[in-house]
């Protein structure tokens, strides 16, 4: 069945569903004022809320007294025969149930009939990573001239060796950085401030675009911006230009579908078979919840193996032949 906009199944229903709408953007305040989440998140939470406002549209409701739970369930099985993906499900299903449990809570209506519809389950992941050798390939690599290769350089340098998120390396400031103490200060998610070391390459890099290509990006803007980097008319850089340089950059020494939080994932693997603290690691990534980062753990234990293997005399391969000789 084809997915009525919003827009178009608000009118047909006339003044009550109007009303639903007005719930959604209530719910998506409450969630920036009082929750204090990303923009990121109430653009995702926004959109899915939408699509499941027009699913109850197309089946004639208009009052949340009228969803049940089989109106729940059969949405989530809708999703799922339109070829969204698990973790796709599971984000339009989350925003239904914290949607369901504000108008509770707020006594729009008296029951939450996504109480009863449990989460989809999301079979474990484990996060890509490129290989070291494969990082410095993507970083070693010829730029542009100018001003944006200078830029383009930094932004990949900070992505893989400070593991920033891309709405967070969008995010930073000129007041953010302080290269003399080698940290930036970074606003994660829930608004949650942290301070995340920066050296070696990704400082130099840094440091020479601040010094020589942001002032020339910043030339063209209409009006000053505060942002670290700028795009080439001279304002702040869009999460998509920068999934843009990434995948191009992959492409260009042979990753294919290279994404930013490959390099994160790779910044945190790398960094747990250097020896890193995982501790510190959490903390550099800014994972409220150490579990979060353990999950990196499961990733380096192929690179431990690979290390034992080489480096214990007798840990190599045959041993039960050479105990039978």
């Amino acid at each position: 069945m084809a997915r009525l906009s919003l827009r178009k199944t608000v009118e047909g229903l006339g003044a009550a569903a109007s009303g639903l709408l007005a719930f959604r953007d209530e719910y998506l305040s409450y969630l920036s004022v009082e929750r204090g989440s990303s923009r990121a998140t109430l653009n995702s939470y926004a959109d899915d809320l939408e699509d499941y406002l027009a699913f109850l549209g197309e089946r004639g409701v208009s009052d949340f007294a009228e969803v049940t739970h089989e109106h729940v369930e059969a949405y989530a099985a809708d999703l799922k025969q339109r070829g969204y993906a698990p973790s796709s499900v599971e984000r339009h299903m989350a925003a239904v149930k914290g949607f369901s449990k504000f108008l509770v809570r707020e006594e729009y209506c008296r029951t939450n009939p996504a109480d009863l519809v449990p989460l989809p389950k999301i079979p474990d992941r484990l996060p890509d990573a490129i290989t070291v050798d494969q990082a410095d390939a993507l970083l070693s690599q010829p730029f542009r001239d100018g001003p944006l290769g200078l830029r383009d350089r930094a932004m990949l340098e900070v992505l893989y060796g400070c593991g920033l998120r891309v709405s967070e390396l969008c995010g930073l400031d000129s007041s953010d950085v302080f290269l003399n103490e080698g940290l930036l200060r970074v606003m994660g998610k829930g608004s949650r401030e942290r301070a995340v070391p920066i050296g070696g390459m990704a400082e130099a890099a840094l440091s020479a675009y601040l010094d020589a290509g942001r002032p020339e990006l910043s030339a063209h803007a209409r009006r000053a911006c505060s942002a670290v980097f700028l795009n080439a008319r001279g304002g702040r850089i869009s999460r998509q230009s920068v999934h843009a340089l990434v995948r191009d950059a992959g492409l260009a020494v042979g990753l294919e579908d290279l994404h930013p939080h490959t390099l994160r994932h790779s910044f945190a693997t790398h960094m747990l078979e250097g020896g890193a603290d995982l501790r510190a690691i959490q903390e550099i990534l800014g994972h409220s919840d150490i579990a979060t980062t353990q999950i990196y753990t499961h990733v380096s234990r192929a690179h431990i193996r690979e290390e034992y293997l080489a480096a214990h005399p007798r840990a190599q391969r045959g041993g039960a032949k050479k105990l039978a000789e």
